[in-house]
C-alpha cells in the first residue's frame, strides 16, 4: 500500500454571517483556494487526478457539482474531474479521507481534497426547506421513523442530551466557550468577540427553557473554503514536492443519531487503536466545536487533554462553514504542528446523522 502525503494546505479566512465573504459566490470562493493551492505547491494542474470537495447545502449557487464548477471557474484544465460529497459537517474531512484512500490504493497519485460553504448566501437547512415548500416528503422516511419514532432530531437537542448524560452545566460550557474566543484572538478571522465575558454570556437566554445551551456555546454560522493536496511517493518525486505530513490513520464511525454529537469519542478511540498510539502521543487535537459539550464529553471519555485541543480557538469563536470545516481544520492542524514542532495531530468532528471522522497525521521534516 502506498503512503499518502500532504504537500499543501490552504484556507480562506472564515467570514462571519453577512461579513466579508458573504457576497462571494461559493464557486469563486472555492476556486480561490484551488488556484492558491496550485500556486503555493507549484503543482502541474493537469497532473491532478481528481478534485473531491465537501459541501453540505448543495442547492442554488452550491448545486450541480460545485467541485467541478470551482475548478473550471479557476481557469484550470478541463481534463481534471471533480466530485462533491456530503457527510454533513465532516464533508471535507471525508474528502481528505477519499483522497488519501485513492492514493494509498494506488489508483490515483495526486488528488485535491477541498471544502466550501457560504452560509450567508445559502442558509443552513435550505436543502430541506425548499423541497418542503414544494410538497416533497422530508429526509427521514417511514423506516427511520419506525426505528426512532417521532422524537425531535436536531443537533441542538443532541447537544442538550450530551449535557444531561455527562452532567455538564451551563457555566462549564461558557467557561469553555470563553477560552475558545481568547485562543482565537491570536489567529483572528471575523468571528472572535473581543468584548465577550462570562458575565455577558450569562445574560443570554438558553436555546430552550431549562436547557444548558445558549448561542454563546454553539458554533457560528460562517463562510469559507479550504483545499489540501494529497500526493503519492511517485507524485512527490515527479512534482518535486516536499512532503509536509503523512496520513497516518483514517477512521469513520456511526453513533447514536439522536444524541448525534458523540461520534468523535469512538472515532478517536478507533483511530488511535489503528495507529497504535495513545492520547498522550498526540501533540495537537483539532476537534470541531459544534457545541461546547461536544468537546467536554469527548475529553472526559477519551482522556484527551483540552489544553492540546484547538490551541488557536475553535468553531465557537472562529465559525463553522459546514462543508469547508474539515479541510479548514486539517490546514490548521498541519500548520500548528509545523509551528510547534509536534509530531502527531488528530482531527475529529461530529456529523449529522450520528457520525464522525477521525484522522491522524504525522508531521515530516
Amino acid at each position: 500500500m502506498s503512503e499518502a502525503y500532504i504537500v499543501g494546505a490552504v484556507r480562506t479566512p472564515v467570514g462571519k454571517r453577512n461579513g466579508g465573504l458573504a457576497a462571494v459566490h461559493p464557486v469563486d470562493l472555492a476556486a480561490r483556494v484551488l488556484t492558491e493551492l496550485i500556486a503555493r505547491t507549484g503543482a502541474d494542474p493537469s497532473a491532478v487526478d481528481d478534485v473531491i470537495m465537501g459541501c453540505v447545502s448543495q442547492i442554488g449557487p452550491q448545486a450541480i457539482d460545485i467541485a467541478r464548477n470551482a475548478w473550471l471557474s479557476a481557469g484550470l484544465p478541463e481534463s481534471v474531474p471533480g466530485v462533491t460529497i456530503d457527510r454533513q459537517c465532516g464533508s471535507s474531512q471525508q474528502a481528505v479521507h477519499f483522497a488519501a484512500q485513492a492514493v494509498m490504493s494506488g489508483t490515483q497519485d495526486l488528488v485535491i481534497a477541498a471544502g466550501v460553504e457560504n452560509m450567508s448566501m445559502v442558509p443552513m437547512g435550505s436543502t430541506v426547506a425548499l423541497p418542503h415548500e414544494k410538497g416533497m416528503p422530508g429526509p427521514l422516511g417511514p423506516g427511520w421513523r419506525d426505528r426512532y419514532g417521532d422524537q425531535e432530531i436536531s443537533q441542538f437537542r443532541g447537544a442538550q442530551l450530551v449535557c444531561e448524560k455527562w452532567g455538564l452545566k451551563r457555566h462549564q460550557l461558557e467557561e469553555f466557550s470563553l477560552e475558545s474566543h481568547q485562543r482565537a484572538l491570536r489567529a483572528i478571522d471575523e468571528g472572535p468577540r473581543r468584548d465577550t465575558s462570562l458575565e455577558k454570556m450569562a445574560e443570554l437566554k438558553p436555546l430552550r427553557e431549562g436547557w444548558e445551551l445558549t448561542a454563546a456555546t454553539a458554533s457560528q454560522i460562517s463562510d469559507g473554503a479550504a483545499a489540501v493536496l494529497v500526493a503519492s511517493p511517485a507524485a512527490v518525486e515527479r512534482g518535486g514536492f516536499t512532503p509536509r505530513a503523512r496520513i497516518h490513520a483514517l477512521t469513520v464511525t456511526g453513533s447514536d443519531p439522536v444524541f448525534m454529537l458523540t461520534g468523535p469519542i469512538p472515532a478517536t478511540e478507533r483511530a488511535l487503536a489503528r495507529a497504535h498510539l495513545t492520547v498522550d502521543d498526540i501533540d495537537v487535537f483539532e476537534v470541531n466545536e459544534a457545541f461546547a459539550p461536544v468537546l467536554l464529553a469527548w475529553s472526559a471519555e477519551t482522556g484527551a487533554s483540552l489544553e492540546k485541543a484547538n490551541p488557536n480557538g475553535g468553531a465557537i469563536a472562529l465559525g463553522h462553514p459546514l462543508g469547508a470545516t474539515g479541510a479548514i481544520l486539517m490546514t490548521k492542524l498541519l500548520h500548528e504542528l509545523e509551528r510547534t514542532g509536534g509530531r502527531y495531530g488528530l482531527q475529529t468532528m461530529c456529523e449529522g446523522g450520528g457520525q464522525a471522522n477521525a484522522t491522524i497525521i504525522e508531521r515530516l521534516g
